[in-house]
């Protein structure tokens, strides 16, 4: 007999996720055949997530055989999910990890077919002892939001930080002993069980499994909350994703505004925030050796303005700890061994008069590229800026950042990083330096490395090339010709009509 539960109940429980899903009957055996074309690399044959790609992932592949699954809308005290609740990952997958959502391979039975085999690795044969109780939701209002954020300070802060971005306070594990981070709120394009607020609430209820986020529905922890609580919570933490700075695949130009005066000094000063910026994807530095695999930081914003005699290029990225080497705060946050958080700006000695570009990790032969770093220092030396120029990844040189006029300064506060990098436009050695001029599109690109995350040398996230582009500023030439064909016509009418009279 199919013990599923009944329609009626799952509506109840508000099983809604990208649409409501409801069970259906899936064939183990042809699941298995499935598992083992698509799975396994992951996985494990067994199911245990002993897979070959084990060893690169974080976080690890899910072990099956444990029934212990994180995003779950079974109640806190169930340990099984709900067939919907693996279909789901199958189907959208887990942003911001490995697992990819496998609807535009697999059809629908596909995927409830694999359900049926994986819910065997760990002899899965009961339903869950109880669901998620939404009681009556609350719509998010100026009210909801100031209960909530009350409680998400009082709360939840202590992990996600005080505006969300998951600023840590102390170190993380998941169950299989795995670096774990706090969410960080501000960017929902990377929940892992979808960020509507009724998705939230669920995670607020269940807590994530093999993880230190609680439950907050638990009636015996010092954390609980009521279900009206938990919808204020939920609304709260949906809001902060209006901060978020998402990556938008067409925005592939850096315009550097001209502006009057001197350039800004400070990563704070005012101006920036009227500058436009765009935001890139950072992604695993898989190139040249020593490769990476694990990151913590995934996006970079950049904000650029000029003048007759300088550029300065704003990074700003989220980071989830300040890295201090030396500092014992910091050290008990970080991976071992602690290292500088640092950023890194990418460009052509040459600007190409084609497409073509330097090879984009650190530049070729023919190509060389000049590299600015800077590091955030530790607790004997401060914070520090230095120029390389680099023909690929075993040919180095470093250069005398002052030399050139090469100044950075980086603030840390709640979660990130603000660095302002300046240097004149033009230098007295063309062969060695970039020479940027206004009008023209120069590649640039970048690289961040999160000390506490074990980050350094070749071990960092990076971008591929964008482009940099100095906007020439607005002037008045084309308006005094405009006004002067308006007064040459006007003087040839009055001519003309001064003539007609005489006539």
């Amino acid at each position: 007999m199919d013990m599923r539960l009944s329609i009626a109940t799952l509506l109840a429980a508000g099983l809604l996720w990208s649409g409501p899903v409801l069970a259906k009957p899936g064939n183990a055996d042809k699941g298995l055949a499935i598992y083992n074309k698509r799975c396994v690399w992951c996985h494990g044959e067994k199911g245990d997530g002993d897979g070959p790609a084990k060893g690169y992932l974080n976080p690890p592949p899910r072990d099956f055989t444990s029934s212990n699954y994180k995003i779950k809308t079974a109640g806190f005290n169930s340990m099984i999910p709900n067939d919907e609740d693996i279909y789901r990952m199958i189907r959208d997958g887990m942003p911001g990890t490995s697992m990819p959502g496998w609807s535009s391979v697999l059809n629908e039975q596909d995927m409830w077919d694999l359900v049926a085999q994986i819910k065997k690795f760990s002899d899965i044969k009961e339903n869950p002892e109880s669901q998620v109780e939404y009681g009556t939701p609350v719509a998010s209002s100026p009210e909801s939001l100031e209960k909530g954020k009350k409680l998400f300070m009082d709360l939840c802060a202590e992990c996600h930080g005080d505006e969300g971005k998951g600023d840590a306070n102390k170190k993380l594990k998941g169950d299989a002993e795995e670096r774990t981070w706090p969410r960080n709120l501000t960017k929902p394009w990377t929940f892992r069980g979808s960020s509507d607020p009724r998705d939230i609430f669920t995670r607020v209820s269940t807590g994530i499994p093999g993880t230190q986020m609680p439950s907050f529905a638990d009636p015996v922890s010092k954390k609980k909350m009521t279900v009206e609580e938990r919808w204020h919570v939920a609304n709260y933490a949906s809001s902060l994703g209006k901060n978020g700075k998402k990556p938008e695949s067409d925005n592939t130009v850096i315009k550097a505004s001209r502006v009057e005066g001197e350039l800004p000094g400070a990563p704070d000063d005012a101006i920036w925030s009227a500058q436009p910026a765009s935001t890139f994807n950072l992604v695993p530095q898989l190139i040249g050796k020593e490769r990476f695999f694990t990151p913590s930081n995934d996006t970079i914003t950049v904000r650029a303005v000029y003048n007759n005699k300088e550029i300065a290029l704003l990074l700003e990225w989220d980071d989830r700890t300040k890295s201090l080497p030396g500092d014992q705060t910091a050290i008990s946050i970080a991976d071992e061994p602690i290292r500088q958080d640092a950023v890194a700006v990418q460009l052509p000695v040459v600007i190409p008069e084609g497409m073509e570009k330097p090879y984009f990790g650190m530049g070729d032969v023919a190509n060389p590229v000049n590299v600015w770093q800077w590091k955030s220092g530790d607790t004997a030396t401060p914070e520090s800026v230095r120029l390389l120029n680099a023909k690929g990844f075993a040919d180095l040189a470093p250069r005398e950042a002052a030399a050139v006029g090469l100044q950075a300064k980086g603030v840390y506060a709640k979660g990130t990083w603000k660095v302002l990098m300046k240097r004149p436009l033009t230098t007295a050695d063309p062969q060695s330096d970039l020479q940027f001029g206004e009008g023209r599109f120069i590649p640039i690109a970048f690289a961040t490395w999160d000390g506490s995350n074990g980050e350094d040398k070749s071990r960092h996230t990076m971008t591929t090339w964008y482009w940099l582009l100095l906007k020439p500023a607005a002037n008045s030439q084309p308006l005094m010709l405009a006004l002067l064909v308006v007064v040459l016509l006007g003087l040839g009418e009055f001519w003309w009509i001064r003539s007609a009279a005489r006539r």
